[in-house]
Order: C-alpha cells, then sequence, then structure tokens
C-alpha cells in the first residue's frame, strides 16, 4: 500500500474538505456571534433609555412632592395674608398716618413677596367667566344679565401655584 492509501488524512482532496468545513462553521460562529452582540448592544441601548427615563420621572415626582409639601404650609399662610390685608383696609385715618401703619404694611408686602418668590400668583377672577376649577361659588346676585354667569364680586381671593389651584376664589356670581 501506498503512503497516501495507508493515511487517508495526507491525501491532498481529504485536507482541503475539512478546512472548508471549519471556515463554513467558523463563518457561522462568527455570525452568531455578531447577533449576539447586536442583541447585547440593543439591550443596553434599551436599559440605558430606560435608566434616563427613570432618573427623569424621579426628578419630575422629586420636585412634585416639594412642591405638594410647600403648598401645605402656604395653605395654611394665605389666611394670614388675608386678615392682614383686612386689617389694613379697615384701618382709620388717624392710624393710618401712623408711623407704627407705615412699618405695619410692610408685613403683607412681604409676605407676598415671599409667596410669589414661591410661585404663588394671585388669580384674577373678577368679571370673569365662573369656572368651578377655579373659583368657588357661596353666592348669586340677581338681576345682572350683562354678568349672566360671570364673577360680579370676590369675597375671598383665589391663589394659583405653579399653574396648579392652590386655593379657589371663593365669588359671587351674577344670574339674570
Amino acid at each position: 500500500m501506498s503512503d497516501q492509501q495507508a493515511n487517508p488524512e495526507n491525501s491532498p482532496e481529504q485536507a482541503s474538505a475539512p478546512e472548508t468545513l471549519d471556515i463554513t462553521t467558523l463563518l457561522a460562529r462568527i455570525e452568531a456571534l455578531e447577533k449576539e452582540v447586536a442583541e447585547h448592544k440593543d439591550a443596553h441601548l434599551r436599559a440605558a433609555a430606560d435608566y434616563k427615563n427613570l432618573k427623569r420621572r424621579y426628578e419630575a415626582e422629586r420636585v412634585d412632592l416639594i412642591t405638594r409639601a410647600s403648598a401645605g404650609l402656604l395653605l395654611k399662610i394665605l389666611p394670614v395674608v388675608d386678615d392682614l390685608a383686612r386689617a389694613s383696609s379697615s384701618a382709620t385715618p388717624e392710624i393710618v398716618n401712623s408711623q407704627w401703619f407705615g412699618g405695619f404694611k410692610l408685613i403683607p408686602n412681604k409676605l407676598q413677596q415671599l409667596l410669589e418668590s414661591e410661585g404663588v400668583v394671585v388669580m384674577d377672577a373678577l368679571s370673569q367667566p365662573f369656572d368651578p376649577n377655579l373659583h368657588e361659588a357661596v353666592a348669586y346676585e340677581s338681576g345682572l344679565s350683562d354678568s349672566e354667569g360671570k364673577v360680579v364680586a370676590i369675597l375671598q381671593k383665589g391663589y394659583m401655584l405653579h399653574e396648579k389651584v392652590l386655593r379657589p376664589a371663593m365669588v359671587k356670581v351674577g344670574q339674570a
């Protein structure tokens, strides 16, 4: 027997067949690994986007929580602001001309500045159409055909906190 017949691995035809099989297997393996890499890359990008969204949502919730927490305190301050406004509007002429009253008037101004710095603004309700989301109707005034469904008097100021109602305005609404 010849060497080639005795050892089939050494034949040129059979030597190239395993190499071809190995290259095909390797190419298939490379393709599978590339798919796996693409899947992992996609999963990583999704996870990064989910984390970014979670972080943004957490920050928005934190700001909302702080706003709601401060809203409770601000609601407690509003009656004090109302009382100070009533007190200064009911002062007699001799008290209004005193130095003491000049200093007293600074207190409501400072409170108003404090509220504005926190994002609290007074609602403009007079002559506006009645809106149950913004106003609390406590009385009606009859015989006002030109003011039908509109606010004709403000009994207690309403306040907004960052575009949301902090306290609705207590109003009198006109009826025909």
